[in-house]
């Protein structure tokens, strides 16, 4: 085939703290024409800077090239021109217009106070001949060809009106404003929903194919890829440890890394105690023992589990907000988020709770413990009645109920150091005789979420995403709870590192005897973690059941519908 892009020799070395640290070594790959490739690897592995080096997004006072070319070949007289050397009053003609970018978080790269079709249209005025009124023209028919509803209440909306997957179809739309020769796809799915980024990436096949573009597709998730691209890219601490054929490379991995992405997601045809890691193939060479869960084990485990009285007792719990009215005399109309939710939780178990965005999983998890107020029903734990419980009883029953938020970043006080995090709680609750044992709790705590003393001092900011979620962790051991509500704790992590905190929040389960909510959108991952499911789907749960036999033998339609959504790889 014919190449478009191709990246020779490519080092990157970036200044941090006033001195340069090499970031990629030597990277070389082709991206043919009409092709797709995809780039995998963990954070930091390289993937993101490769293509913010094709389009020539990094600071140019911050970021040198050692070594290498990225020479793209369009149109006449661009043929083999180096991007690296190109000035940038002509990289900027070129971005957007023949190479566009797809970026990883839609709401921190749409504007937040201009209106999604305004943001469009600028772009294609800019590049383009177009006037005012075949610009917006052109956004609507955009929208239409992305599948977003009501195209023209879009083009009138802020992005913050949007959905996860609809802000994510507006980026897709204005990439493909310009009908560009790559388009470069960096995480577009991450965070989403299964069925969500199952429409997302057949839509940018379907584009692709339509429109004859090469795409350059960033992911930390093999299976994602497979779903998508042809040929394979894999980066470990930038360099290139492998590439070649999708299928070739899935069936026959070379390198302890490529095994390890592959094996760390939870599978859905095994069942195994702990999730090999990434680390685990790298250090042993690719040779890692899996340890499978008997079923007969499972069995007499959950006989044993569910003859006991409830922990918690859901009945009838019920939540609906109100609607914005448009004129003012209008009936006043409600959204019911959850809808007589009944549903027994017993001590030692892990429910799992899964279903789209806006089926009122995270609902039902902050209503049982009265994060938000139900409109109606009751949630006893140990024979009380929460709903019942004034502010002050409620605060005391709090310590032994507490939640993993999604977002670790967001949901920690950027002002405070991690140690004043973990003892202010203690303080309130009264745990610890003083504060310097409650200071050595919280450095053990640390430890046991595989961190260290020297990070109780740190800010939230100095951390990963990874780092930040077994501190949200910590922070929610610091009271000695009975019972955890996960609530989509691990979606936007790598897989890898989400393989890391899976088995963590296991092993903390056995070693403390905690009861878990699981809440995620990924049935795979709920699968491993959970002893039985429950569906939700517009605030209803519509499926309840063991784990196992709910995966092997769904129910209902939506159920089919999410295992369908889930990537399957390529099977030998």
């Amino acid at each position: 085939m014919d190449a478009l892009l191709k990246i020779d020799d490519l080092s990157l070395e970036l200044k941090q703290d006033g001195e340069w640290k090499s970031i990629l070594r030597h990277v070389s790959f082709n991206l043919d024409r009409g092709e797709t490739i995809g780039i995998v690897g963990e954070s930091g592995s390289g993937k993101s800077v490769t293509a913010l080096s094709v389009m020539q997004l990094l600071n140019r006072d911050m970021a040198r090239y050692p070594s290498g070319k990225i020479l793209f070949c369009g149109e006449d007289g661009e043929e083999g021109k180096d991007l690296l050397t190109l000035p940038e009053k002509t990289m900027r003609a070129l971005r957007g217009r023949r190479i566009a970018m797809i970026f990883q978080e839609p709401m921190t790269s749409l504007n937040p106070v201009i209106r999604c079709g305004e943001q469009i249209t600028e772009q294609i005025l800019l590049h383009t001949n177009a006037t005012p009124e075949t610009a917006k023209a052109k956004v609507i028919e955009l929208f239409k060809e992305v599948m977003l509803p009501r195209p023209e209440q879009i083009f009138r909306s802020y992005p913050h009106e949007l959905s996860g997957g609809q802000k994510q179809r507006v980026m897709i739309a204005m990439a493909m404003s310009c009908q560009p020769d790559v388009l470069i796809a960096d995480e577009p799915t991450t965070a989403l929903d299964v069925t969500v980024q199952k429409g997302i990436l057949e839509l940018i096949k379907r584009l692709q194919e339509k429109h004859g573009m090469s795409v350059f597709f960033i992911t930390h998730d093999l299976g994602v890829v497979a779903e998508i691209a042809r040929k394979v890219v894999v980066l470990f601490k930038g360099e290139v440890v492998e590439q070649g054929d999708i299928r070739d490379i899935f069936l026959h991995p070379r390198h302890p890394y490529t095994q390890g992405l592959l094996a760390c997601r939870p599978s859905m045809q095994e069942r195994l105690a702990l999730l090999p890691t990434v680390d685990d193939f790298v250090k042993n060479n690719g040779q890692v023992s899996r340890q499978p869960i008997l079923q007969e084990e499972r069995r007499r485990r959950h006989q044993l589990l569910y003859t006991q009285e409830p922990l918690i007792t859901i009945r009838g719990l019920s939540k609906r907000y109100p609607v914005r009215k448009e004129k003012l005399f209008e009936k006043r109309r409600y959204v019911e988020a959850l809808q007589d939710i009944n549903l027994d939780i017993y001590e030692g178990e892990t429910l799992g709770l899964v279903g789209e965005s806006g089926c009122g999983k995270t609902t039902l998890g902050r209503s049982m413990i009265r994060l938000i107020e139900p409109t109606a029903g009751s949630v006893t734990y140990r024979g009380q009645d929460l709903m019942q419980l004034s502010a002050r009883d409620m605060r005391a029953v709090r310590k032994d109920l507490q939640i993993i938020l999604q977002d670790p970043y967001s949901s920690l006080n950027q002002r405070l150091t991690i140690g004043d995090m973990l003892v202010e709680p203690m303080r309130v609750h009264g745990i610890g005789r003083d504060e310097k044992e409650r200071r050595q709790k919280a450095i053990a705590l640390l430890e046991r979420v595989s961190l260290n003393e020297s990070h109780f001092y740190r800010y939230p900011h100095e951390f990963s995403g990874g780092q930040r979620q077994r501190i949200s962790i910590a922070r929610a051991l610091a009271v000695n709870p009975r019972f955890i509500i996960c609530d989509e704790s691990v979606s936007a992590l790598d897989v890898s590192v989400q393989a890391q905190v899976l088995n963590l929040l296991n092993e903390l389960k056995a070693e403390f005897a905690f009861t878990y909510i699981f809440i995620s959108h990924d049935l795979s991952v709920v699968r491993f973690m959970s002893d039985r499911i429950a569906v939700m789907q517009q605030g209803r749960i519509v499926e309840l059941g063991e784990a196992d036999e709910l995966c092997r033998n769904p129910q209902t339609e939506y159920t089919r519908i999410l295992l369908d959504a889930i990537p399957q790889g390529i099977q030998s």
